[in-house]
């Protein structure tokens, strides 16, 4: 039986129960799990080593969650997209599991703002517009990422005829499958180039309004807490919907919130409480305050300017 070996790359300590679940998953499926675990992509002579081993891997995989990770100062990208760039120049059979909005959302709950991409959202968000356009799909939990893990293999063999590794006692005329498998390197390359070209890639073609709307209709249908909010003696409910907490904090989205010693309660639920759901949407950024120790503040980026316009203007 042939074995592949996978090439795991990931933001690290965001997704660590993450990626152990696709290896673990490879494992079962007895293949053969690879990853720079040990190395801290920071300079060229470790990147050269991770270029080396995704060379030798059969399979790319790809666990983007919410970080866009560490940026390498040259190229202004992640080491994780210079990963994949360099996997999608080399051809090589890749996929990639995406964890969905609600997945991080829980995730914000449970371990806090540290697993959001607070310094570059923009370019998290573009690398992930690119990984959609190729083989992937999303995981809530960890049972999406194994089930992705065995069809994702399944299919990249069917479509790439990937070479893999056997046993060396198990083959009893090497030459053979040697020649053979300098054939197939070669129909491989050029078979990948045909396959890059004919792949269905999914292409954004949202208006902004018809993006403004989705969001609306998202926002209509997700609730916020109002638990930091109630007071002995005053009657408010446990949670509204996220779109009537916009309406009803437009003003103070606009002017921005921190979670200083001075702040109020109504801040502070803008600020841990509605704004981890609109950073997510690139509808907020964080920001840390100077001189002010750990404090930080959230304000509203041009894209959350622009959906509390439309709600105005539509009267929603």
């Amino acid at each position: 039986m042939k074995k592949y070996q996978v090439f795991i790359s990931s933001t690290y300590l965001d997704l660590i129960d993450e990626r152990q679940a696709a290896v673990e998953a490879i494992l079962k499926a007895s293949h053969i799990p690879a990853g720079m675990e040990l190395f801290t992509a920071s300079n060229k002579s470790q990147w050269d080593i991770i270029k080396k081993w995704i060379d030798e891997s059969d399979i790319y995989m790809l666990i983007l969650g919410g970080r866009y990770g560490s940026v390498e100062s040259e190229s202004g990208l992640s080491y994780t997209e210079l990963e994949y760039n360099y996997a999608l120049q080399q051809n090589k059979p890749l996929f990639a599991v995406i964890m969905e909005d609600k997945a991080l959302q829980e995730k914000v709950k449970l371990i806090g703002s540290d697993v959001l991409e607070l310094d570059n959202p923009a370019k998290l968000k573009d690398f992930k517009t690119k990984v959609t356009s190729y083989m992937c799909s999303f995981f809530e939990d960890y049972k999406d990422i194994k089930l992705a893990v065995h069809e994702s293999i399944g299919q990249l063999q069917k479509e790439n005829q990937v070479v893999g590794w056997i046993r060396a006692d198990s083959v009893q005329n090497p030459k053979e499958y040697l020649d053979q498998i300098l054939d197939l390197q070669q129909e491989i390359r050029t078979l990948q180039q045909e396959n890059t070209l004919l792949k269905r890639k999914k292409t954004d073609n949202n208006t902004p309004e018809e993006e403004m709307m989705e969001l609306i209709q998202l926002f209509s249908q997700e609730n916020v807490s109002l638990k930091r909010l109630q007071n002995e003696g005053v009657s408010i409910p446990d949670e509204i919907t996220i779109l009537d907490a916009l309406k009803r904090c437009q003003k103070k989205l606009v002017v921005g919130v921190d979670n200083s010693m001075s702040s109020t309660e109504y801040d502070m639920f803008i600020f841990y409480d509605l704004g981890p759901h609109l950073i997510i949407h690139n509808l907020m950024q964080q920001q840390k305050l100077t001189n002010t120790g750990t404090a930080s503040k959230l304000t509203i980026t041009d894209k959350g300017k622009e959906l509390l316009a439309y709600i105005v203007k539509n009267k929603l």
